[in-house]
């Protein structure tokens, strides 16, 4: 597969357009991988489902049973995820993304969905990286090609490698219980347990929730490499889902602009846009 490959400073990007549209190594010279790197096989699976991180577009997490209900009708899903009942994560993850333009340290990736296979409506999704000498910026935005209001999202699925002193930073103030298939309860004021204000290691604990209340900053710090990384998004990103799976080398954390099967409540206009920046800045602590 050909990658795509960024380069400033200490910094560098590999990106997988044909995966996904994902990202397949995020590393800083000397002091090793942010993200997971993708493998070989993950690569030629031609999807982003196992790389450093992916998009998710138009909508995020599942949606029980694929019934959407938008407005006055209520849309059907097929399933699109291995081993899960729940279509999950959007159409973006599965597909081949074109390239519009690429140079050393940017590059823009496109996917046109014609609303025949999955999500029903049609819609145009674009992520545009650059790259600087200390951080990497997404622009991500998804556009309604239907002539009618349909429901859209938008998120980015970065997995941050777990060292075992690796912590996380972050202000949320409420967040979804779920059932064992993942799927939103009731939503509660954030626990002491899940209390990041202040930063903490993510090992020893097991998560996969929906936070909202979030300022759109969170910090994760890998002390024994002396390094920290700030994350930062805008307006349009105002949920995080943090995810930290058991015996796995990984931990997710994940802006998204709306809460797990709540797509429906979030129209966008016909011919309009819905668009956000993440930021990931790198330093040495």
């Amino acid at each position: 597969m050909t990658l795509l490959s960024l380069r400033a400073g200490r910094l560098a990007v590999d990106l997988a357009p044909q995966a996904g549209g994902s990202i397949a190594r995020f590393a800083v010279d000397g002091a090793g991988d942010v993200l997971r790197p993708a493998t070989e096989e993950a690569l030629a699976s031609g999807t982003g489902r196992d790389t450093a991180c992916y998009p998710r577009v138009p909508f995020s997490n599942r949606i029980a049973d694929g019934r959407l209900a938008f407005e006055d009708e209520e849309v059907h899903l097929p399933p699109n995820w291995p081993g899960v009942r729940h279509p999950m994560h959007g159409d973006g993850w599965a597909r081949a993304w074109r390239v519009e333009s690429a140079d050393a340290w940017s590059a823009g990736l496109v996917y046109e969905h014609d609303g025949r296979e999955g999500w029903p409506f049609r819609y145009r999704a674009r992520q545009c990286y650059r790259l600087d000498a200390d951080r990497l910026v997404v622009r991500l935005s998804v556009e309604n090609l239907e002539s009618r209001r349909v429901p859209a999202g938008l998120g980015l699925h970065p997995f941050f490698v777990r060292d075992g002193d690796a912590e996380l930073q972050c202000r949320v103030t409420g967040v979804w219980r779920t059932d064992p298939e993942v799927l939103p309860l009731d939503h509660m004021p954030v626990p002491p347990q899940w209390d990041f204000s202040c930063s903490r290691r993510v090992d020893g604990l097991r998560l996969d929730h929906c936070f909202d209340g979030w300022d759109g900053n969170a910090v994760v710090r890998w002390p024994d490499r002396g390094m920290h990384l700030a994350l930062s998004a805008t307006e349009a990103f105002r949920h995080l889902v943090i995810y930290r799976p058991d015996r796995r080398p990984f931990f997710c954390v994940e802006p998204v602009s709306h809460a797990n099967g709540q797509v429906g409540r979030h129209p966008l206009e016909a011919g309009a846009m819905l668009a956000g920046e993440i930021a990931f800045t790198l330093s040495s602590s």
